[in-house]
C-alpha cells in the first residue's frame, strides 16, 4: 500500500465530500466523594445515671470503636453508569492488562451491535488522527496511545498503519507506513522505547524503510516487516539499526520472483511453526515461505485485485482483505477454493478494508479503512454484528474514527499469541 495507492482519484470514483463531525460531548465522570460520618443522637437527658444509660454509653461506646476501625463509608456510585477515570499509574511488574479495565469513554458502538461479537478488548490503529485505541466489547475507550501527557519534545508519531501487540501484551509494535518508520510501543508507560527509520524520510539503507508494512515479533525477539517500496522483507532485531536480515533483492522494480524478489509486499503474518504468509500486491500473489527464504508455496488469493495482509485462519486456510471499492473479504484454502465471500453492495459496501481477522467463535474483524469504522461480521449471516465508528463520517470524538488502517485483539487472543510464537520480553520497559 504505497502513498499513490492511498490517496483517493481526484478524477472521477472520488466519493462525495464527508459531513462535518458533530460536536464532541462533553467529558463526564462521577467522583467519589468524601467520607460521609453520620451524626450521633445525643441521648435523652435522664434525672439520674440508672443503669439504662450505662448500658446505652456501653453500646454507643463499641458501635463508635468498630465505626473507627473499618472506616466512614463512602458516597456511592449511582449503579448502571460506571466511575470514569484514567488509568492509575502502573507499578513495577503490573499487568498491562490492568490498564484495560478502566473506560475512557461512554460505550459508543453502532445501535444493534452485540459486545458478545468480541472475546475482549481490540486495538485499532487510528490512522488519520494519528493515534492508537484499545476498545472495550461495549465500546468504551480503555486506552490510548499517546496518552494524556502527550510525546517527549522531539518526538513523532504520524499515521499508524498497523499495530500489534508483543506475545508478553506489554509492548505494541506499530507500523508507520507512510512515515517510513516502525515503533515499539510500551503499553504501561505509553513511550516509544525504540524506533528503526528516520520519520519522513523514506531510503534503503541502515535506519531506512521506503513503506514498512504489518511490523511483528517473530520468535520472541527479532521484527518482521513487509518494506514495500524496496521490494523487501525485513528482520530487525530491536536496539539496533542495522537490518539483521533482509528477504529479496533491496530494488525499486518489484517483481514476483520470490525469493530473490517480491512484487510490492504488503504483509508478512507468520504462521507459527517457522512459517511466513506474504502478500504482494503485483500480480496477486500469496507466498508460503520459511525463515530461511525458501519458497513452499503460490498462489492467488482467488477473484482478489488488490490483496492486502493475508493471515492464517487453521491449517490450510488463510483470510485476505481485498483494498478495493468495493472491497471484499475472502476466506480460501491453500490450494486456492473459495469458502467465502464478504463483498456487500449499498449502504454496507466495504471502501478499502485493508485487514481481517478470525474470531475464535468463528467471526471475522475487519477494518474498512475508508469507511471510518471497524466491523466484526458473522460468515454464516454475512450480517455485520458489531461496529465501532460511524460509516463514513470521520472524527476523533468517543464513537469516531478516521482511517482506521488497524487491527489487533488484546492478550490472550492476540495475533502474534494465538500464531504460537514464543513469549519473550521485548526491549526496556
Amino acid at each position: 500500500m504505497t502513498p499513490a495507492d492511498r490517496q483517493r482519484d481526484s478524477a472521477g470514483g472520488a466519493p462525495p465530500p464527508r459531513r462535518a463531525l458533530p460536536t464532541a460531548p462533553e467529558p463526564w465522570t462521577y467522583a467519589r466523594g468524601p467520607g460521609v460520618t453520620p451524626p450521633r443522637r445525643r441521648p435523652r437527658r435522664r434525672r439520674g445515671p440508672g443503669w439504662r444509660s450505662i448500658f446505652g454509653l456501653a453500646v454507643l461506646a463499641t458501635v463508635l470503636a468498630v465505626w473507627t476501625w473499618a472506616g466512614s463509608p463512602q458516597t456511592a456510585t449511582p449503579r448502571g453508569r460506571p466511575a470514569l477515570r484514567l488509568p492509575p499509574a502502573p507499578r513495577a511488574g503490573s499487568r498491562p492488562a490492568a490498564l484495560f479495565t478502566h473506560p475512557l469513554s461512554r460505550p459508543a458502538l453502532r445501535p444493534g451491535s452485540d459486545p458478545a461479537a468480541l472475546p475482549g478488548p481490540i486495538l485499532i490503529a487510528d490512522s488519520a488522527n494519528n493515534r492508537l485505541l484499545v476498545v472495550s466489547p461495549r465500546g468504551q475507550v480503555l486506552w490510548r496511545f499517546p496518552g494524556p501527557a502527550g510525546l517527549p519534545t522531539g518526538q513523532t508519531f504520524i499515521a499508524p498503519d498497523d499495530a500489534f501487540f508483543t506475545p508478553d501484551g506489554r509492548s505494541i509494535v506499530a507500523t508507520q507506513e507512510t512515515d517510513s518508520a516502525i515503533s515499539l510501543i510500551a503499553v504501561g508507560s505509553r513511550r516509544i522505547i525504540f524506533r528503526y527509520g528516520v520519520s519522513g524520510v523514506p531510503g534503503a539503507g541502515p535506519n531506512h524503510l521506503a513503506n514498512p508494512d504489518d511490523a511483528q515479533l517473530i520468535d520472541g525477539r527479532d521484527l518482521l516487516a513487509a518494506d514495500i517500496e524496496n521490494c523487501r522483507l525485513v528482520v530487525i532485531a530491536p536496539g539496533t539499526h542495522v537490518l539483521a536480515r533482509a528477504f529479496g533483492e533491496t530494488t525499486s522494480a518489484c517483481l514476483h520472483q520470490p525469493p530473490r524478489r517480491f512484487g510490492s509486499p504488503n504483509g508478512a503474518f507468520p504462521m507459527g511453526g517457522g512459517d511466513v504468509l506474504v502478500t504482494e500486491i503485483n500480480g496477486d500473489w500469496v507466498d508460503v515461505m520459511t525463515l530461511t527464504g525458501r519458497i513452499v508455496r503460490q498462489l492467488h488469493p482467488p477473484g482478489v485485485l488488490y490483496p492486502s495482509d493475508t493471515n492464517l485462519v487453521r491449517p490450510g486456510v488463510l483470510l485476505t482483505a481485498d483494498y478495493s471499492w468495493p472491497g471484499q473479504v475472502v476466506m480460501f484454502t491453500l490450494q486456492g477454493r473459495t469458502l467465502w465471500r464478504y463483498r456487500p453492495t449499498g449502504a454496507n459496501a466495504l471502501d478499502h478494508p485493508s485487514l481481517a481477522l478470525p474470531l475464535p467463535n468463528g467471526d471475522v474483524l475487519i477494518n474498512d479503512d475508508r469507511n471510518d469504522r471497524v466491523i466484526v461480521v458473522d460468515p454464516r449471516t454475512d450480517r455485520i454484528v458489531w461496529q465501532y465508528g460511524v460509516t463514513g463520517v470521520p472524527g476523533s470524538a468517543p464513537g469516531f474514527l478516521n482511517v482506521p488502517d488497524g487491527v489487533d485483539l488484546a492478550p490472550p487472543y492476540s495475533e502474534d499469541i494465538t500464531r504460537g510464537r514464543a513469549a519473550a520480553p521485548v526491549g526496556p520497559r
